[in-house]
């Protein structure tokens, strides 16, 4: 799977104003879940899938680990003419992780994950 740019700005990805308090609070619980949820939803809009979910965290995934079972059959079953196709996409595909926190303050931290 080819990686994808994603949209300019990501790198402070925060909720546009109205998700804090109006007097300068932090956010309390349910506002830091909001907040979760709004960035949550900016991902899943790009083609990420939530793989794991905590109260303030959550572990966020895009693309497709290949199946290798399929392609040794596959290249049994061809003579071996399938393994080209397999090197291609066993370089080619990319499984990529990101981990979601908000903290105390509200702030989205974006982790990525090991490749």
């Amino acid at each position: 799977m080819k990686p994808h740019d994603e949209p300019q700005g990501w790198g402070a990805l925060q909720p546009p104003p109205g998700y804090y308090a109006a007097d300068g609070r932090p956010p309390d619980a349910t506002q830091r879940r909001l907040i979760l949820d709004w960035a949550v939803n900016q991902r899943i809009a790009t083609g990420w899938r939530v793989e794991s979910r905590a109260e303030t965290q959550v572990v966020m995934v895009r693309g497709q680990p290949l199946n290798h079972v399929l392609h040794a059959l596959l290249m049994v079953f061809s003579c071996f003419l399938w393994g080209v196709v397999w090197v291609v996409l066993a370089v080619r595909n990319k499984v990529e992780r990101v981990a979601l926190t908000v903290d105390a303050q509200g702030h989205i931290v974006s982790v990525n994950g090991p490749s």
